[in-house]
């Protein structure tokens, strides 16, 4: 019989927001990216970098990984290919040389233009049946909870 255990801090992870929300958040990329990645030699973080310059161009890959709140290594490499496959374009900025800016080449937009209407449809099936009021109040509490998250990040110890 193995000795009894000493008592331990107790995470039930059922419950433990963080944990939640990755496991969702990892479980839903992976479905959508189901429909996408061998189709176009995809990854997750690509397309992610892709979404982002293809709603706001000419951002830095610094700025991108920020929006995205993505690993700066994941998105250096992310644009490196990207960049390698002829779907992002690289210019530098007009202010600053030493800044270089991304945005979707006319090939990028080809697969953005494909994608996007994939994702939009992937979203309609995941909420198809939650009403247009819960609908409302999920991402009024994603906000929030975003707004929380910043403020915990800003005046936290833990990170």
């Amino acid at each position: 019989m193995p000795p009894a255990m000493p008592d331990h801090a107790a995470l039930e992870l059922e419950r433990f927001l963080p944990y939640r929300l990755s496991v969702l958040s990892n479980r839903i990329s992976g479905a959508i990216a189901g429909a996408y990645s061998q189709r176009f030699d995809l990854t997750v973080t690509e397309w992610r970098v892709m979404a982002i310059l293809g709603r706001a161009p000419d951002l830095s890959a610094n700025q991108v990984a920020q929006r995205t709140a993505m690993d700066k290594v994941a998105v250096s490499r992310a644009v490196a290919r990207l960049l390698e496959s002829g779907r992002l374009l690289r210019s530098f900025d007009d202010d600053d040389r030493r800044r270089s800016v991304l945005r979707l080449s006319e090939a990028g937009y080809a697969v953005y233009d494909q994608i996007v209407p994939m994702a939009l449809g992937f979203e309609q099936q995941l909420l198809g049946d939650m009403p247009a009021e819960q609908r409302e109040l999920l991402f009024r509490l994603l906000d929030r909870l975003d707004e929380l998250e910043l403020r915990a990040e800003a005046g936290s110890s833990y990170a």
